[in-house]
């Protein structure tokens, strides 16, 4: 396959929900829309930071179609508690016209068996063979594909072209060194926002899919950019990209905690994202002390960009 939709930078989408904590599927788009306007070369959907465990089959599906419909590249999803509904995912994917597929191990069910995610991860391909698609590798699915197991897959399933990679900077590093080096045609996405740098610079990394960067789209595209300089041996754009990542530090490492949408949400609240104030269940809330530190860490970041933008000669 010669189309590489995994490049660039993709935000996970967070699906906003109504007053009824219903998905609010026009302020999704809306969002969606928004972020390609502002540079982001595809759009996630119904990876964790969507929710996927909350929602439905069918509000899951009708989010994809929303996102396909206003022309919006769109990488779906696939995760499930069986194959069946992963594999109802993919082929809806490729029926309405998305971009690509991340494909999440099973969970819950054998999910600590190679030969049980070998058998889960080939009925996903095989449900939407057109489609490029990636592995997502993270421990919070409680199962690592390496490099035997990928390259198993991909002799039979040619759309299988790389990972997006959750695991931090061993898992990246065990990514490049084993399986995307081996093979030019395999691409890996940096998953963490933590590791921007990292998977760019020492890992061969193509893209980057990002939290963070819902609430801060143009300051994380500006990471990926100098992060993609710095890789090419720039010893200034390596410089600022990690004085930016640093900055962002905190901000990143909510990314790696359970209450990943809490925060995320919260931030584009105080953007004035209003749509985004609440989650599907009324208890899923931030206390009042994490409250006030994503708060005052927003607005550290945001007095420190502006200095630093200032002082750096970046527009």
């Amino acid at each position: 396959m010669t189309d590489n939709i995994f490049t660039g930078c993709m935000p996970a989408l967070m699906t906003p929900c109504t007053a009824s904590r219903k998905p609010d599927f026009d302020a999704l788009v809306r969002k969606g829309r928004e972020l390609i306007e502002t540079g982001m070369s595809a759009v996630v959907y119904c990876g964790s930071m969507g929710d996927w465990p909350l929602l439905t089959e069918a509000e899951r599906q009708e989010g994809v179609a929303r996102l396909v419909a206003a022309g919006i590249p769109t990488i779906v999803g696939t995760g499930a508690v069986n194959t069946r509904e992963a594999v109802s995912h993919a082929a809806h994917a490729a029926k309405v016209g998305a971009a690509g597929l991340m494909v999440i191990p099973r969970v819950l069910s054998r999910g600590a068996s190679p030969i049980a995610q070998k058998h889960h991860f080939s009925a996903i391909l095989a449900a939407a063979p057109t489609l490029p698609a990636v592995i997502y590798n993270s421990p919070y699915y409680g199962f690592a594909t390496r490099a035997d197991l990928f390259f198993e897959l991909r002799r039979e399933f040619p759309n299988l072209i790389g990972f997006k990679e959750f695991g931090g900077g061993a898992d990246l590093r065990y990514a490049a060194e084993h399986i995307t080096s081996k093979d030019d045609d395999v691409t890996l996405m940096v998953g963490v926002d933590t590791q921007v740098v990292h998977g760019f610079v020492n890992c061969n990394a193509t893209g980057a899919i990002t939290g963070i960067g819902n609430a801060l789209p143009r300051e994380v595209l500006q990471l990926v950019s100098l992060s993609k300089q710095a890789a090419k041996g720039d010893a200034r754009a390596r410089r600022q990209a990690r004085e930016l990542e640093s900055a962002l530090a905190v901000l990143s490492s909510f990314d790696e905690g359970c209450d990943l949408v809490l925060y995320y949400k919260h931030l584009m609240v105080l953007n004035g994202d209003r749509e985004y104030s609440l989650h599907f269940n009324d208890t899923d809330v931030l206390t009042d002390a994490q409250r006030n530190y994503a708060e005052q860490q927003y607005a550290l970041f945001r007095t420190w960009y502006a200095n630093w933008s200032a002082e750096q000669n970046i527009a």
